[in-house]
């Protein structure tokens, strides 16, 4: 197994739909050469002055998740861009080892 491996982390996040793109373009430019997902979804839980009326009734929100591959270094700089340029947007984020990774080719 890779020693290299146990240096990478699945970095998870759930934004508003609202700013989808603009997160995945930010994921693009800056790890476009990196494996991610992006899925639609409902997130429960979600602070309660970023949902619209409905959504408040329902107790979820319609959302985005999104799961990347990185470096340990890479999910610092993340962290650092997510700070930088969507703060305040309610994005939750976490990051997880990665034990072990392949491809089937």
């Amino acid at each position: 197994m890779d020693k290299s491996t146990f240096d990478k982390c699945s970095f998870s996040l759930v934004c508003a739909s609202d700013i989808e793109e603009k997160l995945l373009d930010t994921l693009l430019l800056n790890f476009g050469d990196e494996v991610f997902f992006s899925l639609p979804t409902f997130s429960h839980g979600t602070a309660s002055r970023l949902l619209n009326p409905l959504e408040q009734v329902l107790g979820r929100s319609r959302s985005v998740y999104v799961q990347i591959l990185l470096t340990r270094a890479e999910s610092e700089s993340l962290q650092q861009l997510l700070q930088a340029d969507f703060a305040g947007t309610g994005i939750r984020y976490w990051a997880s080892p990665i034990s072990l990774e392949g491809e089937l080719a």
